[in-house]
């Protein structure tokens, strides 16, 4: 069973919107988590630093989060290694079908009132209530 926390949950919304907002205003750039990290790929985009302070801070920010609040992050995986992978290269696939993210499309797409972006992420929260139902009440996991 997951843990109710709605203080935390407001905080981090609130630090992701933020940063979705500020990325847009100074950058004129969508927060993308895989555009992001895509521009860090060979070739380099010309603006790859940004790109890594952005990565760096998502990346830190469970580090930030134990040192503030002293509890730790606890981060568990209920699938084996195999399912793990297989389930990335199927989000890696719906990325490049989607032609974006959830988190581009869920946090700035929807924000700016897109289409597209709204479509692209009923599609993602359908798929994710179906998987979870077919997981845990069709094949017992």
């Amino acid at each position: 069973m997951t843990e109710f926390t709605p203080l935390a949950s407001i905080i981090g919304g609130m630090l992701i919107g933020a940063s979705a907002v500020l990325l847009m205003l100074f950058h004129g750039r969508v927060a993308g988590m895989t555009g992001i990290l895509a521009g860090l790929l060979p070739p380099l985009a010309r603006d790859w630093v940004w790109r890594v302070a952005f990565l760096a801070g998502a990346v830190s920010a469970p580090v930030f989060y134990t040192l503030i609040s002293g509890n730790a992050v606890e981060i568990s995986v209920p699938v084996t290694g195999p399912v793990l992978m297989i389930g990335g290269v199927l989000v890696g696939a719906g990325v490049i079908y989607g032609n974006g993210c959830p988190s581009g499309h869920g946090v700035c797409g929807i924000a700016r009132l897109s289409p597209r972006s709204i479509a692209a992420t009923m599609t993602f929260m359908l798929t994710a209530v179906v998987t979870v139902f077919v997981l845990r009440h069709v094949l017992g996991g």
